[in-house]
């Protein structure tokens, strides 16, 4: 019987990374010099595993949301990407596919013998899972993309965004990164809780690698030629990266242009780190999109 994950949400924010992470299995693959840290969050057997891939500037706590619920279904392997939470920085030159290497070497090692998994992958993330997808071909069973970068001309800039200096008072470092949440990650500031604030804050201050260039960059798109696994989206229809409903609907359409049928849903009124602003509807799309494509291990 698989054993639910227990988190007081209204314990301090400290306390509820804490404690997530005190349930989990900590695991470390080859980066560059060092080791990519993982997490495990052990699942009900007989279903394909969920790699779950975070976006630029952050870390495993991107999903924190998702996780409790999503590991009632299957086993989770949730990632710090190279150079970014605890992982160790990645050998330059940093590009899309040589970072991706270095998450799917992390993959083999985890689930050898060619195990086959899930890829669940928010913004930066989509690149790196788009690239990881085209080299582990079926075994990857499928490829869900959230508020995904590496759509080029598509990928919205957003301005404004501060550096805080860590000379600053902490208020005033807490104020300058709720704005930058308020611009970039959430659709109702009301969304922008303690919680929301420290893991913000947290991933900031750890984030060793630029990753920008690579989200603005067509990533994404090099590499969805080469993908056979089945793929789908989740956006949320106010993501501040995504430049309005229409271009989502492109960036739907460019999918489906490679497989008509993928599932493609846009949450009303929620913007980029949906998962963490509407969890309950996006785990409800997560898992449609999964038991579309859901196949029992043997």
């Amino acid at each position: 019987m698989t054993r639910a994950i227990k988190v007081d949400w209204d314990a301090a924010p400290t306390e509820i990374v804490k404690t997530l992470a005190a349930q989990a299995t900590r695991l470390e693959t080859p980066c560059g010099d060092g080791a990519m840290v993982w997490h495990r969050w052990d699942g009900p057997a007989g279903r394909p595993p969920a790699v779950l891939l975070h976006g630029g500037w952050g870390a495993w706590t991107h999903w924190i949301k998702t996780i409790p619920a999503l590991a009632l279904d299957r086993t989770l392997l949730v990632a710090d990407l190279p150079g970014m939470g605890d992982s160790a920085d990645a050998p330059e030159p940093h590009t899309a596919e040589s970072l991706s290497n270095i998450i799917g070497d992390g993959v083999e090692a985890l689930l050898p013998g060619g195990a086959p998994y899930h890829a669940v992958c928010f913004s930066f993330g989509g690149v790196m899972g788009a690239w990881m997808a085209a080299r582990h071909g079926e075994r990857c069973r499928s490829l869900t993309l959230t508020g995904a970068a590496g759509f080029g001309d598509l990928h919205f800039v957003v301005t404004g965004i501060t550096v805080p200096d860590p000379a600053w008072d902490h208020d005033r470092i807490d104020a300058v990164h709720w704005e930058n949440l308020r611009l970039l990650m959430f659709a109702d500031t009301e969304g922008i809780d303690p919680l929301a604030l420290h893991v913000h804050r947290q991933n900031i201050s750890r984030g060793r690698i630029r990753t920008r260039r690579i989200s603005l960059s067509d990533g994404l798109l090099q590499a969805l030629p080469r993908v056979v696994s089945p793929i789908g989206g989740i956006w949320g229809s106010a993501d501040s990266t995504g430049g309005g409903v229409s271009d989502i609907l492109k960036r739907r359409d460019i999918l489906r242009t490679y497989q008509p049928d993928c599932p493609f849903d846009i949450i009303d009124d929620i913007g980029h780190w949906v998962m963490y602003e509407a969890p309950d509807i996006y785990l409800d799309a997560l898992r449609r999109h999964l038991a579309v494509h859901e196949e029992p291990l043997e």
